[in-house]
């Protein structure tokens, strides 16, 4: 039993020596290629191996012959491993050349395409996580497309919108002045009307760069949707007298909500004064309001005849108008995206969707408890 345990302690010292000058040229050469970081863990292990055997064999004084075949043996251990550890470093190092080549085409801005060549599974799993990255950054700069086609729309627009007063204002005020204004009465309306249409137009602008700031102030109350419904149809009712259109409310449940009450009657003023606007004469504007499966829904019905449907995904976007299924002429197409952004701030969702002779559009919220 002790010449046993001496024999172990001897081949241990001589190992541990061994991986004692592994380690020391590891840390070395760490930031040298895989091949060589291989070669020397390849290289340790024969080595101890050998100065376990050759500690021992001095302790119990083998023979020079017995000596000899074991460092043979030894010594074609350590080829055949270190030829072994070449090729296993090479073939990783190869395929990580193939995968850094593959993030290096990803990160001009093109897709991921991982190397075709089978690689080890932290490869594989680091190819894995490049190509959902790759799908998450395309997404990404398609939203930034689509958002900057939306902001180069909304100057457009904006910059339309606001010439047409700014000019008529111009006309107005230069015809007071210069006394030739055959009814100053009038033109003072009518400048009137155009400061406020401009200031709403303001108004609108401010409260979109809010939301997309995420400063959007909100004071959450509990409110009954039957009255908040109530005080909408009362001040859109004016309007839809002007147009000739037909306000119905008859299918509003008195259910809670957590809102803040004037940023959903805006909301819900934005989604009238829409649906009247594109609703012909003799026509109805049904506001609904009912309990489903994902909280509570308003929905406000219309009688547009309908949007394209190629129009649908992008009638909530800023600045964009489309068809005449979208904002007014006079507005900014900003009304719908004021809409999306205060539901989404009170954690809900606005859609819409055609239905015969019109379209729907419909607002989620959670429901109260």
């Amino acid at each position: 039993m002790r010449d046993t345990l001496l024999i172990a302690l001897y081949a241990f010292a001589g190992a541990a020596a061994s991986g004692l000058a592994g380690a020391g040229v590891l840390r070395l050469i760490r930031r040298r290629s895989l091949t060589a970081s291989l070669t020397v863990v390849a290289a340790v292990g024969v080595v101890a191996m050998l100065a376990g055997t050759l500690a021992v064999a001095w302790a119990m004084f083998l023979s020079p012959h017995d000596l000899s075949v074991v460092t043979t043996v030894v010594a074609m251990t350590t080829v055949v491993s270190l030829a072994t550890a070449l090729l296993l470093g090479r073939w990783v190092v190869a395929r990580s050349h193939e995968l850094a080549e593959a993030a290096r085409h990803f990160g001009d801005g093109g897709e991921f395409a991982a190397p075709a060549a089978p690689a080890t599974a932290e490869l594989a799993a680091l190819s894995r996580q490049l190509a959902a990255t790759s799908a998450r950054l395309a997404a990404s700069r398609e939203r930034e497309r689509a958002l900057e086609t939306s902001r180069r729309e909304l100057v457009a627009w904006i910059s339309h919108d606001l010439r047409t007063p700014l000019a008529g204002l111009r006309a107005m005020s230069e015809a007071l002045e210069d006394g030739v204004a055959a009814d100053p009465a009038r033109y003072l309306r009518q400048m009137r009307t155009e400061v406020e249409r401009l200031n709403d137009m303001v108004g609108d602008l401010f409260e979109l760069s809010r939301i997309h700031a995420g400063t959007l102030p909100l004071s959450p109350s509990r409110i009954s949707l039957y009255d908040l419904v109530g005080d909408a149809l009362a001040g859109a009712d004016p309007l839809a007298r002007q147009q000739g259109v037909r306000l119905v409310g008859d299918r509003v449940e008195p259910l809670p909500v957590e809102v803040d009450g004037k940023e959903m009657s805006r909301v819900l003023g934005n989604l009238l004064v829409n649906a009247i606007r594109r609703t012909p004469p003799d026509g109805t504007v049904a506001v609904a309001a009912e309990r489903t499966d994902e909280g509570v829904t308003l929905s406000v019905t219309d009688g547009c005849g309908g949007i394209p449907e190629e129009d649908l995904s992008r009638v909530f976007d800023t600045g964009w108008r489309g068809t005449d299924a979208r904002t007014p002429p006079a507005g900014a197409g900003l009304g719908l995206a004021i809409v999306r952004g205060i539901v989404e701030a009170h954690r809900g969702r606005a859609t819409v969707r055609n239905i015969p002779g019109g379209c729907r559009f419909e607002v989620t919220l959670p429901a109260a408890p």
